[in-house]
């Protein structure tokens, strides 16, 4: 594929979510261009991320209204994720991708996980969707074998994955909740 004028070069502006008591990491792909902007993961108003993980728990997040509540629903948010024992980031650093297209993603760098798995319980990871799975195995998997690390594929929320319903796709993320459950 031809890289279009349009495509960018994006450095990853968020930090990963985590702390010495996170069990699973979460990671998709690079941040969209509506999660840049807002500050924070998955905050394009049509994924279903923010959805479906506090399904899990049998727990609503709020959804912020305007530009003004996205500070409270940032906050909310991370310690929805700190109170379950989730770290969430990315596979990427940075990137050349037009938009939000994980398909056009080209010249990729991964992010550097070294800490994360030091500092913390985590020792599942859970890819959130086929781009970020496949970017984990081409970068990661032989980079952090010592660490014992297992990763699966999940699928993924964004609103272009409209075959998974949000039923189909809170069923398939029982897999953290049962990661969870099985604490060491």
């Amino acid at each position: 594929m031809e890289i279009s004028s349009s495509t960018e070069r994006i450095t990853h502006p968020l930090p990963p979510v985590w702390d010495s008591e996170s069990e699973v990491l979460l990671l998709g792909t690079m941040p969209s261009p509506a999660s840049r902007k807002s500050g924070f993961f998955y905050m394009h108003p049509q994924n279903r991320f923010w959805k479906v993980l506090p399904a899990l728990f049998s727990e609503r997040l709020t959804l912020p209204n305007n530009a003004d509540d996205i500070e409270g629903a940032i906050e909310e948010r991370r310690d929805f994720l700190v109170r379950h024992g989730i770290a969430l980031w990315d596979v990427l650093a940075r990137c050349d991708i037009h938009g939000a297209s994980d398909s056009t993603i080209r010249n990729e760098v991964p992010n550097d996980f070294t800490e994360i798995f030091e500092r913390s319980k985590v020792r599942r990871v859970f890819c959130t969707g086929k781009t970020a799975f496949k970017l984990w195995q081409r970068h990661c998997d032989d980079r952090y074998r010592s660490f014992r690390i297992q990763c699966a594929c999940l699928p993924s929320t964004s609103p272009a994955n409209a075959a998974w319903s949000l039923e189909k796709l809170v069923e398939a993320y029982k897999s953290i909740v049962e990661s969870l459950a099985c604490r060491a």
